[in-house]
């Protein structure tokens, strides 16, 4: 009888060491040297990185690969991305959503992303959207993780029925609290939807995780109402603000103020450098803000933050592959993370830090975590980020669910070798 029905050999983990990975069902059953062991299955990893899954913390996989439809954003901005979606979640059928959301989900799958938290829209009333997301989320359980954040695009308040709305959309099975105050139609009706939607998830039980302050406006500030009712209810660790970009505008006296009532409400915070950089500042002359918020001087001060991918190929985005260390790689260069620990902590962000702040449990390469790993073809985690590699395996839940052969480059030089590969 073999000792595992997995076992991944000659791993390098992502703090250097090397190990030998077990697997038992859906578990991690054992770590370290396991000369000898025989396996149902055997992958030879040969010194490549071996890391738990990517995690993407925000999404919007109703909206994905919709790019173009009715038409192209023109100016490129935040506003008319979210015009352009309001006329085609009127069109989508639920069948057209599970369908593209489907196909991000196999792409998703394909490059190691094992979890996402995807915000759904619940401002219209036929609610199509959560119909069909319901609908991919029992779809994708057995191999990929889906959260879902009832959000009501055009606001709690200033949409008509988008309060009725978000609480039905919980009702059916959505079970994350979202919402997007700097989108309300007044500064203190953004205030009160922020306070109104915190106690709907305390009195539910449910987490927070509001689009907040995506605007190059200093003076929306409504992460701080966020932390303030965070703390006022009990909900540290269960909150998380999404974007955050004006404080890239705001006063520096201001945020040294701010950050720290953050970390003590235990709010995390979730940039999306691809699409931060890219719709912010549309307005600015030179210099040209954009816009990503303050990261490093969130985590010097003891706050989660994570790196999100937001949009693939949709109204408001118009590349993207579903690869999160593309994400790493643009948060590195913008947020000027270039020192060694940094560059490792990119990385981290893409995959522990993610799941910390969605409360995904038993993640990470240890005994008794879900059997769920990706194996880079990559030496480090600095590596990884600069070369983005091939995944020449993923394995969700103990199963084998893509590989890939190693790809190198075939040269035809005098004098020079017959392939070339990248890692140094």
């Amino acid at each position: 009888m073999a000792d595992f029905d997995l076992l991944v050999k000659g791993g390098t983990l992502p703090d250097g060491s090397h190990a030998d990975i077990g697997i038992r069902g859906d578990r991690i059953t054992a770590i370290g040297a396991l000369a000898g062991a025989q396996a149902g299955t055997v992958i030879d990893a040969a010194g490549d990185l071996v890391t738990a899954p990517f995690v993407d913390p925000h999404f919007h996989l109703d909206a994905t690969l919709s790019y173009g439809v009715p038409r192209i954003n023109a100016s490129g901005t935040l506003i008319e991305g979210i015009a352009l979606w309001g006329e085609l979640r009127e069109t989508a059928t639920v069948d057209e959503m599970v369908a593209r959301a489907l196909t991000y989900c196999d792409w998703a799958v394909s490059m190691g992303l094992l979890a996402i938290r995807s915000h759904v829209d619940t401002t219209p009333d036929h609610l199509n959207t959560v119909t069909a997301m319901l609908e991919v989320q029992r779809i994708v359980k057995p191999y990929l993780d889906l959260q879902l954040v009832a959000f009501p695009q055009d606001g709690l308040y200033r949409s008509p029925t988008g309060r009725a709305n978000l609480i039905r959309a919980l009702d059916m099975g959505v079970n994350v609290v979202g919402g997007i105050p700097h989108f309300e139609r007044t500064m203190e009706a953004g205030r009160d939807s922020v306070r109104d939607l915190c106690e709907i998830a305390a009195d539910r039980g449910l987490p927070v995780d509001l689009h907040c302050d995506e605007t190059d406006d200093p003076l929306s500030r409504h992460i701080e109402t966020l932390a303030f009712e965070a703390q006022r209810l009990g909900l540290q660790g269960r909150v998380a603000g999404s974007h955050l970009t004006s404080m890239h505008s705001m006063d520096t006296y201001y945020v040294s103020k701010l950050l720290p009532l953050i970390a003590e409400a235990g709010v995390a915070a979730i940039p999306n450098p691809l699409i931060n950089i890219t719709l912010q500042g549309r307005h600015d002359g030179y210099p040209k803000r954009r816009g990503l918020t303050r990261v490093k001087e969130m985590q010097a001060q003891g706050i989660t933050v994570g790196w999100g991918q937001d949009c693939v190929r949709d109204p408001w985005y118009a590349l993207g592959t579903g690869d999160m260390l593309d994400v790493a790689f643009m948060g590195l260069h913008v947020a000027q993370m270039t020192s060694p620990e940094d560059m490792r902590r990119c990385f981290d962000m893409v995959t522990v830090e993610n799941a910390r702040i969605i409360g995904l449990a038993d993640h990470g390469l240890h005994q008794g975590a879900t059997a769920s790993l990706v194996v880079l073809d990559a030496g480090d985690p600095i590596e990884a980020v600069r070369l983005r590699p091939d995944r020449l395996a993923v394995v969700s839940k103990g199963r084998v669910v893509s590989q890939k052969a190693r790809n190198d480059a075939r040269l035809a030089l005098d004098g020079r070798p017959a392939t070339v590969r990248r890692r140094h």
